[in-house]
């Protein structure tokens, strides 16, 4: 039996990237929850609820970008010039938010002060970035001889800054339903109001963001089962169960927040994401540069994806096993004197 290595590697990619929103998701999330803290000492504790944790989740991110870049070379030559200035914006978020998390712990009070907006501004930055690459990739590149033929702004539209609201709602979500697992007591509440107000954008951005989607990409819209004459039932009811799935998970959030169980609230967050992945998935595959390029057209050699698909079979378990260990290692409730970083 041969293994079809392109689809693999579609697969293997698509799993990191939802890994890398899941997980990095919510730590973001507390970056741009950390300006509404109402004291240093809270905000001690938001960032010692992601010390164990945040650097292995961006791990994730560096898998789907050196997967994308060894395993369809064509798709990421295309991409990267389409996408360089947030692309770039987001690597100096990243690295700002990273230094200010090491260096606001030893900082003096005006340097603290500096150290925590610059975690704040990282987060919200990073976030942003993402949601106008989002944007900008739904929007679809243009392309000539397998080559990026468009211009450098091409991914700034209103319609990418919606995404890109959208995108840190949602990440505001996970980190304040982290946070409800994570904390007790005032942080606990207050997170838990900042999970309501959070998810009621998510449910008003998600569903301005689909149907603008729809409307303004008609090649997303007729996978959806939208024509000319009206909507095709018989294109929409196989798809008709990730929209509905995305529904639950919100359902999911407004119970989890209504009885106070964080746990509920936070695994319905994590079905919205993965019911809009999902959605993302249905309305370009099997294209991997929307709308151009197929992940077929684009694939490495055969030997090539072989010898890399043996390097991450070494390497995956290791990055999974110390995933889940850490996880396991660091659950329950967050002490007040907790000094991880």
């Amino acid at each position: 039996m041969t293994l079809d290595l392109p689809l693999i590697w579609v697969g293997v990619i698509a799993v990191a990237v939802l890994f890398y929103v899941t997980l990095d998701g919510f730590d973001l999330g507390i970056g741009i929850l950390f300006a509404f803290a109402r004291s240093p000492a809270e905000r001690d504790t938001m960032m010692n609820s992601i010390a164990p944790y945040w650097d292995g989740n961006e791990t994730w991110l560096v898998l789907g970008g050196v997967g994308l870049m060894g395993a369809f070379p064509m798709a990421y030559a295309i991409l990267m010039p389409a996408f360089y200035l947030p692309v770039m914006l987001m690597l100096l978020a990243l690295i700002l938010r990273g230094v200010a998390f090491e260096f606001r712990l030893h900082g003096r009070r005006r340097g603290k002060w500096l150290w925590t907006a610059a975690f704040a501004i990282g987060s919200l930055a990073a976030s942003l970035a993402q949601g106008l690459i989002l944007g900008g990739f739904i929007q679809g590149v243009r392309v000539s001889h397998g080559a990026f033929a468009g211009g450098p702004f091409d991914w700034a539209s209103p319609y990418s800054l919606l995404t890109a609201a959208g995108l840190t709602a949602g990440y505001a979500l996970l980190g304040a339903g982290w946070l409800m697992i994570k904390t007790t007591d005032d942080l606990h509440g207050d997170a838990r109001r900042w999970a309501k107000i959070a998810a009621v954008l998510v449910a008003a951005l998600l569903a301005a963001v689909s149907v603008a989607t729809l409307l303004v990409h008609p090649q997303v819209g007729t996978r959806w089962g939208l024509t000319g004459g009206g909507v095709s039932l018989a294109a929409l009811a196989p798809r008709l169960p990730i929209p509905l799935l995305g529904a639950a998970g919100l359902g999911l959030v407004f119970v989890g927040l209504r009885r106070d169980r964080p746990h509920l609230a936070f695994a319905g967050a994590l079905l919205v994401f993965l019911s809009g992945y999902l959605g993302l998935a249905v309305s370009f595959f099997p294209t991997i540069v929307p709308y151009e390029i197929t992940f077929r057209e684009a694939a490495n050699a055969p030997n090539t994806l072989a010898l890399i698909l043996g390097g991450l079979a070494v390497l995956a378990p290791f990055i999974v096993g110390y995933t889940a260990l850490v996880y396991w290692l660091f659950r329950g409730k967050v002490a007040a004197d907790a000094a991880y970083h």
